[in-house]
């Protein structure tokens, strides 16, 4: 089983303690960005300050730092007198967001398979296993950590500077969303099949066999994410 928030939060902060980094907003940042990326922090909810002070055991000095850092990257909306809550999308907004996102990773797609060394298509397929492994213990965190790194190898792999920054910044937005499509067992199940083809259409350097698979998968994500939140809202 995966670590508690808290604990790895511990963790983190003695490793940064240790190495003289990061900053301590950054470390409140990054935690708060994974208890949103993993739902704890859902879409729309305030974020009280007190109740986050005392689990993160920090004050509110650096909070409001992170909470800003966040706001930045769009997962944090930020409003006078009523303080910070989580960001919450509309149906057009997931659609949109979506759309773009699989036209950004189709393109890195292609481009890392003319680009790619064979030490990086290693290391992606280490990582496509490990993410496997976690899948077969129901281990979603850590398989969506995996997921994050291996999409990241792929978009790094295109070697282009402009599309990396774009693939970074609308993936904070949606990457919360990337995790909540991954609860429906069977939509999990076939999202891991498809990683363990990437890997090996990466490794072929079939860049269009590659590319079509990633327009799927995106565009399955899409609609998992759609009908979750249609069920939520009682359909």
């Amino acid at each position: 089983m995966s670590e508690p928030p808290a604990l790895r939060y511990t963790n983190r902060m003695r490793t940064a303690a240790a190495d003289g980094r990061p900053t301590l907003p950054a470390t409140i940042s990054e935690e708060l960005r994974e208890l949103i990326i993993e739902g704890e922090l859902a879409p729309g909810s305030r974020l009280n300050e007190r109740a986050l002070c005392d689990r993160l055991g920090v004050s509110r000095t650096p909070l409001r730092e992170a909470f800003r850092v966040l706001a930045a990257e769009g997962l944090v909306e930020l409003t006078p007198n009523r303080g910070a809550q989580v960001v919450a999308l509309s149906a057009a907004d997931i659609r949109d967001s979506f759309e773009l996102m699989g036209a950004i990773e189709v393109l890195a797609c292609e481009l890392a398979c003319e680009r790619i060394t064979a030490e990086e298509v290693t290391e992606i397929k280490a990582l496509t296993f490990q993410m496997l492994a976690c899948h077969a213990r129901r281990d979603l965190p850590s398989y969506c950590e995996l997921n994050r790194t291996i999409h990241d190898r792929i978009n790094r792999a295109a070697r282009n500077r402009v599309l990396a920054q774009t693939y970074a910044k609308l993936n904070l937005r949606i990457q919360n969303l990337r995790f909540r499509s991954n609860v429906d067992e069977d939509k999990w199940a076939k999202a891991a099949r498809e990683h363990e083809r990437m890997a090996s259409l990466l490794e072929a350097r079939d860049g269009a066999g590659l590319a079509a698979l990633m327009r799927g998968h995106l565009r399955a994500k899409a609609e998992a994410v759609l009908e979750a939140m249609h069920e939520e809202a009682g359909g």
